[in-house]
């Protein structure tokens, strides 16, 4: 059903956008805060990362795209925890202004062509020799380890704040911890891996599109629900692999539904019911339990009549 190449790419894709699922995870999951920076932060990315490699600095640009996504999640805390805008809008404004931005970065133009730019992805090849997969070798290092520096700063004083403040923010504030200030370092950390995917995408398919953003937060979510769906819930460790599980699988589906001759003006509409599916899915599965239930019990009650 799938070529070499497919599964190879599918692979990819799936390890680039398990950065998003994470960050998702952990402003959603974590924190608790739906946050919608997540689709103008992604173009970001994408923005500062073929920026930097054209202008011959590929490495540089991924931790010049991370400290850009912090920013742009500063923006949305500031918005959210000084002046009292909700959190949904704070980030729809924040992701309003970023448009205007990703095309300053871009020197104004919507696309930044990098078809003969060095990257990370042909240095690695080149390192490596030719016959080795460099996509997928370089695609799961950077997702390995940022899930593992992840998991790490959530186990530390202040990433247990962080937690504490999405279960319980009037417990920690009655602790004395500043819930402003565990906010706002979680939206710089989550926005900062989701600009880290974008900077990495950009480089792997050797584009930066002003566009390359949108729907973002649908697809985070498609992967991460279909993740915490086939895992179920556990412990930090679980819930991060069930993120990265997740967002490759989800690239096997488009995959999939690419390989069925599906148009590609349809994908988005493959994700959100893939979203709508996957978070029905424990209530679905809880009704038809109870109807399983019901139906036993009329067939031993008419048994027994």
């Amino acid at each position: 059903m799938f070529t070499v190449a497919t599964v190879l790419n599918a692979l990819e894709l799936g390890f680039i956008y398990a950065l998003v699922a994470m960050a998702l995870f952990l402003s959603f999951r974590v924190l608790n805060i739906a946050d919608m920076t997540t689709d103008g932060a992604f173009t970001l990315g994408c923005a500062v990362s073929a920026t930097a490699a054209v202008a011959g600095h590929p490495f540089l640009g991924l931790p010049l795209a991370m400290l850009a996504g912090a920013a742009a999640g500063f923006v949305t805390a500031f918005l959210q925890t000084r002046l009292a805008v909700p959190s949904i809008l704070a980030g729809i404004i924040t992701n309003t202004g970023l448009y205007t931005v990703n095309l300053a970065v871009m020197g104004f133009s919507s696309n930044v062509p990098m078809l003969k730019t060095v990257t990370i992805f042909t240095a690695a090849q080149g390192a490596l020799g030719e016959g080795a997969p460099a996509k997928l070798l370089v695609a799961v290092a950077i997702t390995v380890a940022v899930c593992a520096l992840l998991i790490a700063f959530l186990g530390t004083r202040l990433g247990l704040s962080i937690r504490a403040t999405g279960d319980n923010p009037d417990m920690v504030r009655a602790s004395s911890i500043n819930t402003a200030f565990t906010v706002t370092v979680g939206l710089c950390i989550a926005n900062a891996m989701t600009a880290l995917s974008g900077a990495v995408l950009a480089q792997y398919q050797r584009s930066a599109d002003i566009n390359l953003g949108t729907g973002m937060v649908v697809i985070g979510l498609a992967s991460l629900i279909i993740g915490e769906t086939l895992f179920g819930r556990g412990g930090m460790w679980v819930k991060a692999v069930a993120a990265v599980a997740g967002s490759v699988i989800y690239r096997f589906i488009i995959a999939l539904a690419l390989r069925a001759n599906v148009p590609s003006e349809c994908l988005k509409l493959i994700s959100a019911i893939i979203v709508a599916l996957a978070i029905a899915a424990p209530a679905l599965r809880a009704k038809a339990a109870f109807r399983r239930r019901r139906a036993h019990a009329g067939k031993e009650a008419a048994r027994h009549a």
